[in-house]
């Protein structure tokens, strides 16, 4: 096992208290597809905030997140464009409906971050250990100002760079592999640190030399899945990750 020297970490749900609104805003754009093609005879249950969310959509970009949804549920629609407007008609209008809702509610919301991650990130910055913020979402550099944490990286990866540079989603791990190499550290000298399935197999699909998953759960239900998908170890939060990788730093 190499040393660690870098650390990349997930966004919405690892640094930054977001994952329940990009939750609610899929869920409020998926019911109300679901009621729509209801009036069609395609009666559907609602979606499920919590396993679905987690299993089809979390950590993906947001046109393969209602992909995975629609084909979890056997239903078809035409891929569209990119600037398909809001609505129901296409894969693309109904990712767009999602970030029409999400950007709304971000107006309305402050997005915090978790209690525990500056003085993570400090103590790791004062062992040496570069750090890197990834998401696959448009908002995350602006959401990293507002709540005071852009400083403590020393680069970032956003949704606005996987357009730019046409960087596949997660599972692949090219926005991790552009986070480390902006880093300037290879990737097995590298720790992802991430709270989705999908980010957690892009880690391990990456060869990244630690992958830890982050389960917030209160009973810890997706502990099991985190390792399954390729997480070495599991943390409640960050609270205890500089003590983790300990072992791993040079």
């Amino acid at each position: 096992m190499s040393p660690m020297r870098a650390a990349v970490f997930d966004t919405d749900g690892v640094l930054l208290d977001s994952a329940v609104l990009h939750a609610e805003a899929w869920k409020a754009a998926f019911d109300g597809c679901l009621d729509a093609w209801a009036s069609h005879g395609a009666r559907q249950r609602p979606f499920d905030a919590d396993r679905e969310y987690r299993e089809l959509v979390d950590g993906k970009p947001r046109f393969d997140g209602a992909l995975a949804f629609l084909k979890a549920r056997g239903l078809e629609l035409p891929w569209g464009t990119p600037d398909d407007r809001p609505g129901f008609d296409t894969v693309w209008a109904v990712a767009a409906y999602k970030e029409q809702l999400f950007t709304q509610t971000i107006r309305d919301r402050a997005v915090a971050p978790f209690p525990e991650v500056a003085p993570a990130l400090n103590e790791l910055r004062d062992k040496g250990i570069r750090c890197a913020a990834v998401s696959a979402s448009r908002h995350a550099r602006a959401l990293l100002q507002a709540a005071r944490l852009d400083g403590l990286f020393d680069t970032s990866v956003d949704g606005e760079d996987a357009a730019r540079l046409a960087l596949a989603g997660k599972p692949d791990p090219a926005l991790f592999l552009e986070a480390a190499a902006r880093l300037g550290t290879a990737t097995g000298s590298t720790a992802v640190v991430e709270d989705a399935t999908a980010g957690v197999e892009a880690g391990s699909r990456g060869r990244f030399g630690l992958v830890v998953g982050i389960d917030r759960s209160s009973d810890g239900h997706t502990a099991d899945s985190l390792r399954a998908r390729g997480a070495d170890l599991v943390l409640g939060d960050l609270t205890l990750l500089p003590t983790a990788l300990r072992g791993y730093m040079p």
